[in-house]
Order: C-alpha cells, then sequence, then structure tokens
C-alpha cells in the first residue's frame, strides 16, 4: 500500500509539474512581395496563319471576281 501511495505522489507531482510549464511560440511577420511576370507572344505564328489561309482566301475571292465580269 505504501507503494501505491508514493507512486500516485510521484504521478501526480509529475502531472503538475508537466501542466505548470508555459511555451512561447513567436511567429515572425511575413514578407509578402509582388510577383511581376512578363509574358513574351510570338507574332509570328499569327502571321504564318494569315499566309496559310490567304490562299483560302484567294481562292473564295476569285469567282465572285469572275461572276461580275460575265
Amino acid at each position: 500500500m505504501k507503494q501505491f501511495i508514493a507512486l500516485t505522489g510521484c504521478a501526480l507531482l509529475l502531472f503538475v509539474w508537466g501542466c505548470s510549464s508555459s511555451h512561447k511560440v513567436e511567429v515572425a511577420p511575413i514578407e509578402v512581395k509582388p510577383i511581376h511576370i512578363t509574358i513574351d507572344v510570338n507574332v509570328k505564328v499569327a502571321k504564318d496563319l494569315d499566309d496559310f489561309f490567304s490562299d483560302i482566301d484567294e481562292a473564295a475571292a476569285q469567282p465572285e471576281v469572275e461572276n461580275e465580269k460575265q
């Protein structure tokens, strides 16, 4: 019985000692910087597409011109 009381007393002291400690956590302010993004667009693709479709546009426009001549 004496051992039980001694163990209970030790457990109680450890419990009180563990709960009485305090912890401090410091949070430093976070620095937020803006992000600058530069996007370069390749205009050559648009020019190549115009050249590609120019044949189709000319073929569509030619019958109209021939019909007007007749």
